[in-house]
């Protein structure tokens, strides 16, 4: 048997095996996709796999003018999520959370503690479910309107992670608790008020640099709830 035929079997046996959330034939994902007749999968391998999954994906691709080149992609796959800006428009404000990143902090980021709106994994919930659920858990708000903003793949190079983005008002009537995040998790999250003009500036100042938050703001300044006051 050869090395390449070794390095296969234990691929397929580290698909089967149950990753940490019970699941398996992780090398099938995307083996039967045909949406684009440019695109014709060849093979799908394992390379990790614990909470989410890194896969390699070989395929061919045809080209503009006709020719075919043999590509291999790297995905790595954490699920689909959701995010929201809650805002006050009475009072002019938004709510954010303030938590440790590594993956920033190891990338020239100064402390890695960002400024983020409210965020989390779908998991087996649908999008308004997950959002509305980690936005409590999170901030301690309650959501009641929800507004669906749109929807937007954050890193299509490298990560298959699509995150639905939405707006909710909020005021004093609906914090239902202190927020924080569930310490059973390993959040540890600071909730933020801030003037919406003053989250504003945090972009241009670096304050702020989380994409989807950036995103949601700017939003709220152009044509959200805060489009005549920006």
């Amino acid at each position: 048997m050869t090395r390449e035929q070794d390095l296969e079997d234990l691929q397929h046996h580290a698909a089967d095996a149950p990753d940490a959330r019970g699941r398996t034939g992780l090398d099938r994902a995307g083996r039967d996709l045909t949406r684009n007749a440019r695109v014709r999968i060849l093979g799908v391998s394992v390379l990790a796999s614990d909470w989410h999954v890194l896969r390699r994906t070989t395929f061919e691709y045809t080209r503009l003018d006709g020719s075919r080149n043999i590509e291999s992609r790297e995905t790595y796959d954490r699920g689909n999520g959701a995010t929201v800006l809650l805002y006050d428009p009475g009072h002019g404000t938004v709510l954010l959370v303030r938590q440790f990143r590594y993956p920033a902090y190891v990338n020239d980021h100064a402390d890695g503690m960002l400024l983020e709106a409210p965020a989390g994994l779908l998991d087996e919930d649908d999008p308004a479910t997950a959002i509305r659920r980690e936005a409590e858990e999170e901030t301690g708000v309650t959501i009641g309107a929800l507004e669906h903003v749109f929807t937007a793949y954050m890193s299509p190079g490298s990560v298959t992670e699509a995150i639905y983005f939405y707006a909710a008002p909020y005021s004093d009537a609906d914090r239902s608790g202190p927020g924080g995040g569930l310490r059973s998790d390993g959040e540890d999250l600071e909730v933020v008020e801030l003037p919406f003009a003053d989250a504003l500036a945090g972009i241009r100042d670096g304050a702020i640099v989380d994409a989807k938050t950036i995103m949601l703001l700017q939003w709220a300044a152009l044509e959200g709830p805060f489009a005549r006051r920006a």
